[in-house]
């Protein structure tokens, strides 16, 4: 049971690193540790934490914390994990599936970086014309949304905070669009802003947070929301800092 308890806690992190709402990691970690044999489960998640105890009909207590430092959300992987948790309670695989199948999800194949790439300055593009903005506010908003997408890959592997990156991306995309400006290839660099900075937006923090608040998980639901706010007034920063104080503005 301990062994298996270590299995329900490994996916429900993963699952919770990977961007899954708090409900929906406290009720798969309920269901795979019943279905190991547990008779009485307690869970408590919030965004950054996760503790856990399962008796057992022996009389025993199992608790475990994990500690939840950072997440990235991963739609494939929270699939996998998904899927893994249900074929737990239906079909109550040996340990080394479980092992195997886990081991399976969370080193599953990302997105190839230039994929990642051209889907980031095409999104960046399209809300450039989406907003208003014309065709060469369009392309140039597309070149510039590529070297924002590779600076953010640069950032994600030196800074830890997810705010701070958003900040420093916001930053580089704010200072491309004045410096195309500037070389006068626009001359509505706010459509091109707008159109780099809709990606950063962290509208599936703020939809998770929104429902985690709607199940009842009021403590997540408030950190999640705070974190959103806290991603845009980040962002709005970092405009600021190269419209405003670096004079590209007056």
């Amino acid at each position: 049971m301990e062994k298996l308890f270590c299995y329900a806690m490994d996916i429900g992190e993963q699952m919770l690193i990977s961007g899954a709402e708090v409900h929906r990691v406290e009720e798969s970690i309920s269901r795979m540790c019943h279905a190991f044999g547990a008779i009485r489960v307690d869970v408590f998640i919030i965004t950054t934490s996760m503790v856990v105890t399962v008796h057992t009909s022996d009389n025993k207590t199992y608790t475990q914390t994990r500690r939840v430092t950072s997440t990235n959300t991963n739609y494939e992987k929270l699939h996998r994990l998904n899927q893994l948790s249900r074929e737990i309670c239906e079909k109550h695989p040996a340990e080394q599936e479980i092992e195997k199948e886990l081991n399976d999800a969370v080193n599953c194949n990302k997105f190839p970086v230039w994929l990642e790439f051209v889907c980031y300055s095409v999104i960046a593009g399209a809300f450039t014309l989406f907003f208003g903005g014309k065709i060469m506010d369009a392309l140039v908003s597309l070149m510039v949304g590529g070297v924002v997408r590779l600076g953010t890959i640069f950032f994600d592997k030196i800074i830890s905070n997810n705010i701070f990156r958003k900040f420093f991306s916001t930053v580089m995309a704010t200072f491309l669009a004045f410096f195309a400006v500037e070389f006068r290839w626009i001359e509505n660099v706010d459509m091109v802003i707008i159109g780099n900075i809709m990606p950063l937006i962290p509208g599936i923090g703020l939809t998770n947070a929104l429902r985690d608040l709607f199940t009842g998980d009021s403590i997540a639901g408030l950190l999640r929301t705070i974190e959103a706010v806290l991603t845009a007034l980040a962002i709005a920063a970092g405009y600021f800092l190269i419209a405003v104080l670096g004079g590209f503005a007056i």
